[in-house]
């Protein structure tokens, strides 16, 4: 009986969205056991040799470049969508040849026709209508619900409780906090952080911080300093 080899995978970040990672790739393992969690790397020296939630912080985000981490995967659990754009530029220049898996959470639903691209996470109990598109090293946490015909662009994140209607765009690195309600239709721009909260019924543009119900802009940030960071 052949036996099957498990994929090698790390987590960057080893602090609570790490946890979680780590705890849906247990989830995945209880389905069929194709994952060894080697450990969790992080920046923090202060972290280095200590455990989180039973796995080892290895070391820096440097360790990517020794030849033991050659075939790994990564994950980015990194929650604001720049830190995550820079952690993930930052992997690839240690590591070629990282790969990024889609880690599906065997409760979350997800219909027909929907794309999901790699390094992108869907929690517990998430629900995905048909028809979408979610780009890469997108962060869809527990209990959302996007609706039919969305497109969610790469490195964008949608926090706990979100539900965001059909026919929505959420445009590069955007970021929804907790509970956030977004209509039918609405475009949310480049680098956009929507507030715990906020019911968007209206478009907003990029770069700026909307707060409310419903949703008002409140600032915009620095585009330049942004475009710097890695948006486009």
């Amino acid at each position: 009986m052949k036996i099957q080899t498990k994929n090698k995978i790390v987590i960057i970040g080893a602090g609570g969205l790490g946890k979680g990672i780590a705890q849906l790739i247990i989830d995945l393992n209880k389905v069929e056991d194709v994952w060894e969690l080697l450990g969790y790397l992080d920046d923090d020296i202060n972290l280095r040799g200590k455990t989180v939630n039973n796995y080892p912080v290895l070391g820096q985000i440097e360790l990517l470049a020794d030849r033991k981490f050659h075939d790994v995967y990564a994950m980015s659990a990194i929650g604001l969508s720049s830190g995550r754009i820079q952690i993930i530029r930052k992997a690839l220049e240690m590591n070629r040849n990282l790969r990024f898996p889609t880690l599906i959470h065997p409760t979350a639903i997800i219909g027909e026709e929907t794309e999901i691209g790699e390094g992108t996470s869907v929690g517990a109990y998430a629900i995905v209508e048909p028809g979408n598109r979610i780009g890469s090293h997108v962060l869809v946490h527990y209990g959302t619900t996007i609706g039919h015909d969305c497109v969610i662009e790469d490195f964008s994140t949608v926090l706990p409780g979100t539900n965001v209607s059909g026919f929505v765009k959420l445009c590069y690195g955007t970021y929804l906090g907790t509970n956030v309600s977004v209509l039918p239709g609405v475009e949310v721009g480049t680098r956009t952080i929507v507030g715990a909260g906020a019911a968007v019924i209206h478009s907003l543009p990029a770069y700026c911080t909307a707060v409310g119900v419903p949703a008002k802009l409140i600032k915009y940030h620095d585009e330049v300093a942004a475009s710097r960071m890695g948006g486009e």
